[in-house]
């Protein structure tokens, strides 16, 4: 299991936080072994796949360039004429296989880990030239490692080399008896596939650095139990800073009710748990709307406000738990308690007449109908 540096085991997955900023730095598993095999074999099979053009071009300006007149050696305009044209040549026998190695040198390093640009990776890093750092890398585990991929590669080649020139052993004895062109054209195909095999036995070698480079960038990535703790800290925010938000929220969500308790309508308690404040705005056409609730202390605290401006205070056990369970501040009542709360308001409304000695006092409300599914 990997450690800190502080001695403390890596056994935490890596965060989201900490892949992004891996990523940002540059942190990325990439494979040297990978990029080698991708620009060996396409620049081989660019060559293979361009062998024979190639090959001629090649005799075409050699041709060119030793079958000249007298008049033509002793002028210099056409010297520099004849050197442009087998420049121009030159350029368009290669453009092909340049042109491979090129996609191939870009699609190698982006088939692990994918595109990246990172300015930090790029920034000079003066802590490499320490020599006491780099004595620790020469000798460190990767540098091992990195010692017997090169011996593996040198082993690999080797023994695949030896393979290939036995097994091409009778073409290359065959090219000393051929015609020039042909010989030059059967030089580049059979060099070509040589090069081909040997660069397939770096296959094998790819084939173990890549699983290594992902294992060995992932252990990096690796966090403490501690680190993973800091790092929600950092992103979530500390525990008590938290709670001194919510308890900031929660004070100033307090002041806003009590500020609307005065425009209540009705305030239903139950009688000392709970307390709501509604009321019901006719001209805007909707349903009561919720303007406070509260629980205990601050139920007590809506009793008081409402008592102070003269709010009608009205118990209905069920139907205080029933609004107060189903309904968000600022909300409208659920349809399923319309007919409980409009007779709780033509109550009020008869009351306020009683009370201006404009009507008789209404009957106390009995057996509000709040549906099954409201009471709480």
């Amino acid at each position: 299991m990997a450690e800190s540096e502080s001695g403390a085991d890596k056994s935490e997955q890596p965060t989201e936080k900490r892949l992004r900023e891996s990523r940002e730095k540059g942190q990325l598993a990439r494979s040297r072994e990978l990029n080698t095999v991708a620009v060996t074999l396409g620049g081989i099979g660019g060559l293979l796949a361009s062998g024979g053009s190639l090959a001629h071009s090649m005799m075409a300006m050699m041709r060119d360039s030793f079958d000249l007149s007298r008049e033509a050696l002793m002028d210099e305009a056409t010297m520099s004429m004849l050197l442009l044209h087998s420049g121009i040549i030159a350029l368009n026998a290669a453009l092909p296989l340049l042109v491979v190695l090129l996609i191939v040198s870009i699609v190698g390093p982006i088939s692990l880990g994918g595109w990246l640009f990172s300015a930090q990776a790029m920034a000079p890093k003066f802590s490499r030239m320490n020599p006491l750092s780099g004595l620790k890398r020469m000798f460190s585990a990767k540098a091992l490692v990195e010692l017997l991929k090169a011996l593996g590669k040198f082993l690999v080649i080797l023994t695949v080399a030896l393979l290939v020139l036995n097994a091409y052993m009778d073409d290359l004895l065959s090219i000393a008896k051929q015609p020039l062109d042909l010989a030059i054209i059967h030089s580049a195909q059979t060099v070509g596939w040589c090069a081909l095999w040997m660069a397939c036995g770096l296959i094998l070698i790819a084939a173990v650095d890549v699983p290594f480079q992902l294992w060995d960038n992932k252990k990096k990535l690796m966090m403490t139990k501690q680190e993973v703790r800091d790092e929600y800290k950092d992103s979530e925010g500390k525990p008590e800073v938290k709670s001194k938000i919510r308890q900031l929220q929660r004070a100033a969500a307090e002041r806003r009710m009590m500020q609307a308790v005065p425009e209540a309508d009705v305030v239903i308690t139950n009688p000392t748990h709970f307390a709501v404040a509604l009321k019901y705005d006719a001209s805007g056409g909707g349903a009561p709307r919720l303007l406070a609730k509260g629980g205990d202390h601050l139920a007590l605290k809506i009793r008081e406000v409402a008592q102070e401006h003269q709010v009608t205070i009205l118990e209905s056990p069920a139907l205080a738990r029933a609004v107060y369970y189903s309904t968000e501040l600022d909300q409208e009542i659920p349809a399923g308690l319309y007919l409980a709360v409009a007779q709780v308001l033509a109550y009020v409304y008869q009351l306020r007449q009683h009370r201006s000695g404009k009507g008789r006092r209404p009957d106390p409300l009995n057996d509000l109908p709040i549906p099954p599914e409201l009471r709480k």
